[in-house]
């Protein structure tokens, strides 16, 4: 595995929505590292990727309430655990649930384990509601995939809350993560 900044000089053989995330991140002008590796479907692999890249490693989960009327993409470190009933009463929500992968596909353009940060650019609706563990806030640096799970970045912390995010139109909701 080699870092590498910015998007691959050749694009061949890449999916059209890793490519529209490298289009994105280049357009409001946000640097960020590459690192292609072997598909990764689980957080005990993306560990090695993201101590390479050397930022916070996010893990990203699709949610939405019992009547999957919201739905929302949460944020947080890695090593922390999800719980439900802690995020649902934070966001005033019935309990919540894992979205289904149809959804995750209509709403983000995003397959499980290619959930990401980056596919808020496709929901130009805004039907997810973005959940940010505080602790990701605090990292210089934070990692995720470029909606794919065969590449990982790096990206400014500050770039993600100062370009990012307003360019996405999607307002972060800060959450707080035991």
């Amino acid at each position: 595995m080699s870092i590498s900044l910015g998007r691959p000089e050749n694009t061949q053989g890449r999916l059209q929505k890793e490519i529209r995330t490298y289009d994105f991140l280049d357009s409001i002008g946000v640097q960020y590292y590459r690192i292609d590796h072997e598909p990764t479907n689980k957080m005990e692999a993306c560990a090695e990727i993201d101590k390479e890249l050397g930022a916070t490693i996010c893990k990203n989960l699709f949610l939405c309430n019992r009547g999957k009327t919201s739905f929302y993409l949460l944020m947080m470190c890695a090593e922390k655990q999800f719980a439900t009933r802690n995020i649902s009463d934070q966001v005033g929500s019935s309990r919540l649930c894992f979205g289904t992968p149809e959804d995750l596909e209509r709403l983000l353009d995003l397959t499980p384990g290619s959930v990401s940060v980056m596919g808020l650019m496709n929901d130009k609706e805004n039907r997810v509601k973005l959940l940010i563990d505080e602790d990701i806030l605090k990292g210089e640096y934070f990692g995720c995939h470029p909606c794919i799970n065969t590449t990982s970045l790096r990206i400014k912390t500050e770039d993600l809350t100062k370009k990012i995010f307003p360019a996405m139109h999607h307002e972060p909701f800060p959450v707080h993560i035991d």
